[in-house]
């Protein structure tokens, strides 16, 4: 999988299973890519850890959106 890191600005929410949707702290996240999904993990202001995965399609209107904005990547060459 691949990572990147962005921030969420506005409503983003997901599901867990068929359940109600919940809601993404606005702030850093950061991101795991796979082909049909995308999980984002952050940290909440007392410091636990949230995780939710998202189908990719629901992802790529978010950042269409600019609901998740996705930071720069570092070049190889800064690593």
């Amino acid at each position: 999988m691949k990572k990147a890191y962005a921030t969420v600005h506005g409503e983003v929410t997901y599901r867990e299973g068929e359940g109600v949707p919940m809601p993404i702290q606005q702030g850093p996240v950061e991101l795991d890519f796979a082909p049909d999904s995308v999980t984002l993990s952050w940290m909440d202001d007392a410091k636990t850890a949230g995780l939710a995965a998202i189908p990719r399609d629901e992802f790529d209107r978010y950042v269409k959106e600019g609901k998740i904005r996705l930071l720069p990547q570092p070049s190889e060459a800064n690593q």
